[in-house]
């Protein structure tokens, strides 16, 4: 049904008038004419009586007049939604992320986004990298908040929002964890806790180059894919680990964080941004710019005092 035609009728039945509806519906008053009487064959009934001064509505235009206010105020808010969308200002934004993000980065991020563009609905999954990678790729979501270095990137595109390095996390009984700094030729003998090579493949990477270019091969005692589990193996006492300097706020009384003064460069971490250039949305190109202004290039994590 056109909603054209809708309108017209709506515009006649409130004024009762041919010549006073066109003109508010700035058309000629034989098309409003043919309009209507098109409406009413598609109806198969007649919605209006005509008389020598105007128009009444029939019992049928009567019952039909509150439906077809409804259809335009639905049309409307119709129009408006897509038209949002496709402007970024509305619609959903699908957002995977890393769980380190929760302790810094994504409720920043979101509330900034919120304040700018308050109409676009966030759906926020957590998962890890190299998912989020694979549902990036698969059109399931928008884009992510990931860990780097990524290692399988394929057709993503990542934009750096924070540089990060490893410090060494030591149960608190542990013989090291009195040290305000540690080398890491002092981590040698130990037995790590270290990250699935599958699952958290960058962080992996890293943890292995860092202890690599100091001079050993890590002793692995258990394998974990989210640095949080990491944490709490460590606190366990089932090994030592290497992990974000962010994560040195959850040291307690059973477990510290320590600086590593000879972390190479070629160990550094971080976070980013992933998005894939060729299906990015408005939505998602107005969340890259926010993040991208509220974490610029060159922005580092927290450091944990050497306390």
């Amino acid at each position: 049904m056109d909603f054209r035609r809708i309108r017209h009728f709506v515009v006649l039945a409130e004024t009762l008038n041919f010549r006073r509806a066109a003109e508010r519906l700035h058309i000629a008053q034989p098309a409003l004419t043919v309009s209507i009487q098109k409406l009413e064959q598609e109806l198969e009934t007649q919605l209006f009586v005509r008389e020598t001064r105007g128009v009444t509505l029939t019992p049928s235009g009567h019952a039909a007049l509150a439906e077809a206010r409804r259809i335009l105020f639905h049309a409307g808010h119709f129009r408006e939604a897509a038209h949002a969308a496709a402007s970024g200002m509305g619609g959903t934004l699908r957002i995977g992320f890393v769980g380190s993000t929760t302790y810094h980065l994504l409720p920043q991020l979101v509330s900034h986004f919120r304040a700018e563009y308050p109409a676009v609905e966030l759906t926020l999954k957590e998962a890890t990298s190299a998912s989020i990678v694979k549902q990036l790729e698969d059109e399931a979501l928008d884009v992510g908040l990931v860990r780097i270095p990524l290692l399988q990137a394929g057709r993503i595109t990542l934009a750096p929002l924070e540089h990060d390095c490893f410090v060494a996390a030591l149960p608190r009984h542990h013989p090291l964890a009195g040290h305000r700094s540690l080398s890491l030729s002092e981590l040698a003998g130990e037995r790590f806790v270290m990250y699935a090579r599958e699952e958290a493949s960058g962080l992996h990477a890293a943890a292995m180059t860092a202890c690599q270019l100091g001079g050993f091969q890590p002793r692995i005692a258990q394998i974990a894919t989210q640095i949080q589990t990491v944490m709490a193996l460590v606190e366990s006492g089932l090994g030592i680990a290497l992990v974000p300097s962010i994560m040195h706020r959850f040291a307690n009384e059973r477990l510290v964080c320590i600086p590593v003064d000879d972390m190479p460069g070629a160990a550094a971490i971080g976070l980013a941004l992933a998005y894939c250039d060729e299906t990015e949305t408005p939505a998602g190109r107005h969340f890259r710019q926010v993040a991208q202004s509220a974490f610029p290039v060159g922005g580092a994590a927290e450091a944990p005092s050497s306390r």
